[in-house]
């Protein structure tokens, strides 16, 4: 099994099932972290507010740094699951 392969998604029951929950995990960053940046920007207008928006960006890219974790996690656990086949699909 060769690593990031679209394949690997569909090799078992157990590879789908990982593969849909970091697909909402990913998911999840990615609008959390667009959700940061969008008000972090907004809060830019205002000096008062300055402070918080520069927290707001660096939450939001930690975040989007969380996104290749997940994507790494995913590869790492389809290499713990093996190299097998679903038996269906032989």
């Amino acid at each position: 099994m060769s690593l990031f392969h679209p394949d690997n998604r569909n090799r078992s029951d157990r590879h789908k099932k990982i593969y849909a929950y970091c697909e909402i995990a990913y998911t999840i960053v990615d609008v959390s972290a667009a959700v940061l940046f969008v008000v972090g920007s907004m809060l830019f207008f205002q000096d008062s507010t300055t402070y918080v928006g520069t927290w707001l960006f660096l939450i939001g890219s930690m975040l989007f740094g969380l996104r290749p974790t997940i994507k790494l996690y995913r590869e790492y656990a389809y290499l713990r699951l093996g190299d097998y086949e679903d038996i269906t699909r032989q």
